[in-house]
């Protein structure tokens, strides 16, 4: 029977690429604070986590010390600190000062959500503001602190602030995404506990009708048209795990998490041959397109800002996985320092996936039919308003590909003539602002070892010569990128643009480079203004590539501290220096993400939408690399044969189904709250 199954924490002695422990998050809290640099009571912990070893130190034969790595922020003297401890010796290596002028600030708190509410609930100006739309102090009212950006505003220089907009809900079951107040925002000092100013341009209607989709009821009657689908696998999964470490058909994967980035992928390998040394999404951006006072603020780095790792959900069998599960559980810390578990983080599976390949030949009447099958590890998290769904797939042929699924609520607000130009009406008077959905995967590169270079490769179409007499001939071009300013790149979907990463110290049988192309989806990136302020910030999301030179401190794109920083951290300084990246340990940043212009089938939530990009072999392996993998288990015989078989007649009995509810899934209803 189809069952979840769980994985517990790490063993005693962690790899160096293991996530801390319960254990160690108690030990580094405890050292920072006879240290002194994390405050008995008003010290906070924004982010804490392993901070990973050189790659050099984790491929070499001796053992690399355990270090995490901590963002502090004293309530009490509005001091921010980066620090550094040894685990291995108990104590603190290092211990940094943030200029929130020119560093900006922390990562937000869970606490501070809180915060804005009381502090606005006290406030005399909030209050009028709600009067002045016929709403008193008792009213149930929806708010969130949300990052601020960095704007240069009066007032604002140092100060760590939260920009709060409201949402009201008429009974405490209620969503209140359908019933936003507009045309008010606050702006919050969120150490001071003091309101900055109060932005009112006016009342708009509040929009009334409901969107309580969770309601029984709500929107009609459940459907009962649909019947059972169960996926069993009797003998278990094919994966193994050591720790945590997965091993499944020739694939091998080190499974890692990070309370920013989540999910993190070490030392893929396909037959015992290195892949990519590290995978991630190391940052998500979300630009609004609403120039209004009220709303021009309106760009998230959910990685940076909210830091996604720590918002994980805890996923439930038969309603966010389906068959075999096994799960992960992850620890993440609190803003005490102290461990929090998020039980069933990580999801992971194998899944049918269709025809491998298959082939029917008129010549000897043989016919031969293999089926794909994909090893799936993914995470769900919830951003405020917003869902999202990172599925990393390994297949059988040696490809590795990321999707991302994008659901939950879109942001409102009301909707008028104002608003027309820059969102969507998706119920009566209910405005949903365009945006974009920008995600930056950091993908540390290591193709048959640490020399990879890429070729940027596009079809060419060519003249009609005497070479080409009939005009039918066309090929492809590939080019070099040799340096940092030439590996930023754009992809271009009318020349079917790829970016090959090859090794060229190590040549297949065919004596040409090995190598694996990165498929890009090629949508828009980063639309605000070149001279705007998220641009600045955000200037990885403004071209779809960079390839830059190895270094164990360049790690997000936007840089360590993105929490209103002024701009031009991460890949603009990383690549200030042109470093050399011709057969060199290289990292590619690939950004990919969705353009929304909300439907009205996105109201009141939104069906998953998606985007990712893949990594397809290209010369890596000499020929197809599953001509070793067998027929359906179910009945080999009708999957293959050497005796001519009449055309139509191949058996059906080789494919399986894809997907369904195991048996013994959780009942119906369990999938949802109220």
């Amino acid at each position: 029977m189809s069952s979840g199954r769980r994985v517990l924490g790490v063993g005693e002695r962690p790899h160096p690429l293991d996530p801390l422990s319960a254990r160690e998050i108690e030990h580094a809290t405890r050292i920072m604070t006879e240290d002194g640099v994390l405050a008995a009571g008003s010290g906070r912990v924004s982010y804490l986590g392993v901070e990973e070893p050189p790659k050099e130190e984790v491929l070499g034969a001796g053992p690399a010390p355990r270090r995490a790595r901590a963002l502090l922020i004293d309530l009490a003297t509005e001091q921010a600190r980066d620090v550094v401890v040894s685990l291995t010796d108990g104590r603190v290596e290092s211990s940094r000062a943030i200029d929130p002028v020119t560093a900006g600030q922390v990562p937000m708190l869970d606490e501070e959500h809180e915060l804005v509410r009381r502090v606005l609930r006290a406030d005399e100006g909030w209050a009028a503001a709600l009067a002045r739309r016929g709403l008193d102090a008792g009213a149930e009212i929806w708010l969130a602190a949300l990052s601020a950006g960095h704007y240069g505003l009066p007032g604002e220089e140092g100060r760590r602030v939260a920009r709060v907009l409201a949402h009201l809900r008429p009974t405490p079951d209620s969503l209140p995404w359908a019933h936003p107040i507009d045309g008010l925002v606050a702006y919050v000092d969120l150490l001071k506990g003091t309101v900055i100013e109060i932005v009112d341009t006016g009342a708009q209607p509040i929009p009334a009708e409901h969107g309580d989709y969770h309601l029984p009821g709500a929107f009609g009657e459940p459907r009962t048209t649909q019947r059972p689908i169960h996926i069993t696998q009797p003998e278990g999964p094919s994966f193994a795990i050591d720790g945590n470490l997965v091993t499944w058909e020739k694939w091998s994967v080190r499974l890692g998490y990070d309370m920013r980035e989540g999910l993190v992928l070490h030392q893929i390998a396909f037959d015992g041959r290195p892949v990519v040394y590290r995978a991630s999404v190391a940052e998500m951006l979300v630009p609004y397109g609403d120039p209004s006072r009220i709303r021009f603020w309106q760009n998230y780095f959910d990685t940076g800002e909210y830091q996604l790792g720590k918002l994980a959900n805890s996923l439930e069998l038969g309603c966010d996985c389906l068959g075999e599960i096994t799960y992960f559980d992850v620890t993440v810390t609190g803003g005490d320092g102290s461990p929090k578990a998020l039980t069933n983080a990580i999801c992971m599976h194998e899944e049918d996936f269709g025809v491998l390949w298959k082939h029917t030949d008129p010549a000897n009447g043989s016919r031969e039919t293999r089926r794909q099958r994909r090893l799936v590890i993914s995470f769900f998290v919830t951003v405020g308003n917003y869902d999202y769904g990172f599925y990393w797939y390994l297949y059988l042929d040696g490809t590795v590909e990321l999707e991302v699924k994008a659901t939950g609520i879109v942001f409102t607000g009301a909707y008028d003539e104002r608003a027309a130009p820059y969102s969507s009406q998706v119920a009566p008077g209910l405005a949903a602002p365009y945006h974009q959905h920008l995600f930056s995967a950091r993908l540390d590169m290591m193709v048959d070892g640490l020399a990879n270079a890429v070729d940027e490769v596009e079809v060419v179409r060519l003249p009609m010569d005497e070479a080409n007499p009939y005009g039918n001939a066309f090929g492809r071009r590939a080019t070099r990128l040799r340096t940092e300013s030439q590996g930023r790149r754009e992809a271009d979907l009318a020349t079917g643009r790829t970016w090959h990463v090859v090794n060229p110290e190590v040549a297949n049988r065919l004596g040409e480079p090995v190598g694996y192309a990165l498929h890009p989806e090629g949508l828009p990136t980063l639309l605000a203004h070149e001279d705007s302020s998220i641009r600045s910030r955000a200037e990885f999301a403004t071209s779809h590539l960079w390839v830059t030179r190895y270094h164990p401190a360049e790690r997000y794109p936007a840089g360590d501290l993105v929490n209103q920083h002024p701009g031009g951290a991460g890949l603009p300084a990383y690549t200030a220096a042109d470093r050399d990246i011709d057969g060199q340990d290289i990292v590619l940043w690939h950004t990919f993400g969705l353009t929304h212009f909300p439907r009205t089938e996105d109201w009141p939530i939104m069906p998953v939408d998606t985007c990712g990009f893949t990594l397809k072999p290209v010369g890596f392996f000499d020929r197809n690399p599953t001509l070793d993998v067998p027929p359906s288990a179910t009945s080999p015989s009708s999957c293959h044969t050497t005796s001519a078989t009449p055309s139509g007649t191949a058996g059906s009995s080789c494919h399986t189904p894809a997907n369904g509810a195991p048996p013994g899934a959780p009942a119906e209803g369990s999938c949802h709250q109220r």
